[in-house]
């Protein structure tokens, strides 16, 4: 039997998990990273490609050089580029959606019409090009207040607003002073949904999907959910708060409507589709944002807990033949921990040097996983804002926790910097 050589495109914590899980596959033979990172370059089976994620020709050229069997996509920017169509129109396998489906993520107006046209729950909302007509519409506005950069702001182009004065510096920095660029030239303001996050992940191929193991996240920085929004401070698997209950109602009135309305749109679904859904004291969801990709850091608890073969999933959503498969899923819970650099998500500096990795066991139920590292002169140095993420799997979520904090004991550098309670809704 023919094993698959896979491409992995990025170079995140969201891309190591993918590649590391990939690797462990029974049907693949290699898995490349593009670029890769420093714990892509250390797996087994695994070889860092010296192209950039935005680099498509390059990125087609290297997939018909080495026969590439499946090519999947980690960040968003890529995918809103439109690399699957791409990648198609060169008759290359690329997971993912196409430019028109990942509007989803890439527009939030898009998708708040698109989640309004097909009476899908979510926030009241508007939408503003202009700084005058927003401000103007505060007036009549209940807060706190949720104001949302447009485009694609790496996770980070939200701001909730707990008075008048907020909400005005953050539509002007938006609207006028460009504080995300392209993103925040258009801009959306919505109402603040109380109750508790959950992400849900689909796998979708068009027409059925497979629900991925609940998750959840801590998107602020700070202990007790407090300080600026980043791009996740940590993450657990399974989510408590997606009960039973709440599971069937996301599939209902998020889930199977949002498939069907993209066929209507004539921009079928293929990919992980990502709901972060607000669920409210009785239990009903609303959708938050889409992400048309796998969450950071979601992506690695969820990971160290699948135990199928995540190349044959990806390739039968391509094939239109999801419901031919079924998922399996370690029973454990699963909890990752994000180490980042001081100051992250604002500013922070780079190039400190990473101590003691090599003094963790060698443990299957606990991984390290790279996301902002890079070498100088033999040494680990950080790269980024959020640096590692370090999960452990264990009988309950508690125990889980309790391991990936003793674990996390043996790394060090001179700004770390990391959330204490992460998992604590949940325990």
């Amino acid at each position: 039997m023919n094993k698959n050589k896979i491409l992995v495109i990025g170079s995140g914590g969201r891309e190591h998990a993918l590649a590391w899980r990939l690797s462990l596959s029974t049907t693949v033979e290699h898995v490349y990273v593009a670029p890769g990172n420093p714990g892509t370059h250390e797996e087994l089976n695994v070889s860092n490609v010296n192209i950039a994620a935005d680099n498509y020709q390059d990125l087609i050229v290297f997939c018909k050089e080495k026969a590439i069997d499946l090519v999947v996509v980690g960040p968003e920017q890529p995918l809103c580029d439109g690399i699957v169509d791409l990648m198609s129109d060169a008759g290359i396998n690329c997971f993912g959606p196409s430019a028109a489906a990942a509007q989803l993520e890439g527009s939030k107006t898009y998708s708040k019409q698109f989640l309004e046209k097909y009476n899908i729950p979510t926030a009241e909302y508007s939408s503003f090009t202009q700084v005058q007509p927003a401000l103007d519409y505060l007036v009549k506005q209940r807060y706190p207040i949720v104001i949302k950069a447009d485009g694609l702001a790496a996770g980070k182009g939200v701001v909730i607003a707990e008075n008048e004065q907020q909400a005005h510096s953050a539509i002007t920095d938006m609207l006028k002073g460009n504080a995300f660029g392209e993103a925040g030239h258009k801009i959306i303001i919505e109402e603040f949904l109380q109750g508790e996050e959950a992400s849900f992940i689909i796998i979708a191929d068009g027409q059925d999907f497979l629900a991925m193991a609940t998750s959840q996240d801590h998107k602020a920085r700070d202990n007790g959910d407090k300080g600026p929004n980043t791009g996740g401070m940590g993450a657990y698997s399974p989510a408590p708060v997606v009960s039973k209950s709440v599971y069937n109602k996301t599939i209902e009135t998020i889930v199977k409507p949002s498939i069907k309305g993209m066929q209507s749109e004539g921009a079928p679904f293929v990919g992980f589709l990502y709901a972060g859904l607000m669920i409210d004291q009785s239990g009903n969801p609303k959708v938050l944002e889409f992400n048309v990709r796998f969450g950071d850091p979601e992506t690695q608890p969820i990971m160290m807990r699948l135990q199928s073969n995540l190349d044959e999933l990806c390739l039968s959503a391509i094939n239109g033949t999801i419901n031919q498969q079924k998922i399996k899923w370690d029973k454990k819970a699963c909890l990752g921990i994000v180490l980042a650099e001081k100051g992250y998500p604002e500013h922070y500096q780079k190039g400190s040097k990473i101590m003691g990795l090599s003094n963790i066991k060698n443990d299957p139920n606990t991984k390290v996983f790279h996301a902002g590292t890079d070498i100088r002169s033999g040494q680990l140095i950080t790269n980024g804002g959020r640096v590692l993420c370090v999960c452990a799997l264990d009988n309950t979520l508690e125990n889980a926790q309790i391991k990936a904090y003793e674990t996390l004991k043996n790394i060090s550098w001179d700004s770390l910097y990391y959330r204490t309670d992460i998992g604590f809704k949940a325990i």
